[in-house]
């Protein structure tokens, strides 16, 4: 048997490079911890995680075939675990950013039941933002 603990790092295949960068960066604090820009390749800090950003111009995203579209993504979402969880402080980070975020709804995570929020990267890549799982 597998013992999974948590998720390591996603990879996103994006069109627009430095309007992701900014948003992951500057929109949800994830600072660029690695790149290797000779096989577009941007590694991004998620706490314990990573997120990679791959161009599809580059070397490794034109291995992956048609970039993604609004219409046509490569993943449904991604869910980030955000410490401490204050809705109202998130709402206003965001719209100070031009970001509307989804209400807040209680949602089943990896650690039970909690409060969540979805909004949109650049790129139309849905993102969760989840709180602490109620007590």
């Amino acid at each position: 048997m597998i013992n999974i603990r948590e998720i390591d790092h996603i990879v996103l295949r994006v069109n627009d490079l430095a309007a992701m960068l900014r948003f992951y960066t500057q929109v949800l604090g994830c600072p660029l911890e690695r790149s290797q820009s000779e096989i577009g390749l941007y590694q991004l800090r998620a706490g314990r995680s990573l997120i990679d950003l791959v161009p599809v111009s580059g070397k490794l995203g034109q291995a992956g075939g048609p970039a993604p579209k609004r219409d046509g993504h490569n993943m449904d979402h991604l869910c980030l675990r955000v410490d401490p969880f204050d809705a109202d402080a998130i709402r206003r980070h965001l719209a100070d950013h031009g970001i509307d975020a989804g209400e807040v709804a209680m949602r089943y995570g990896a650690e039970g039941e909690g409060p969540s929020l979805y909004l949109d990267d650049p790129e139309g890549n849905t993102v969760e933002l989840k709180g602490p799982p109620n007590s």
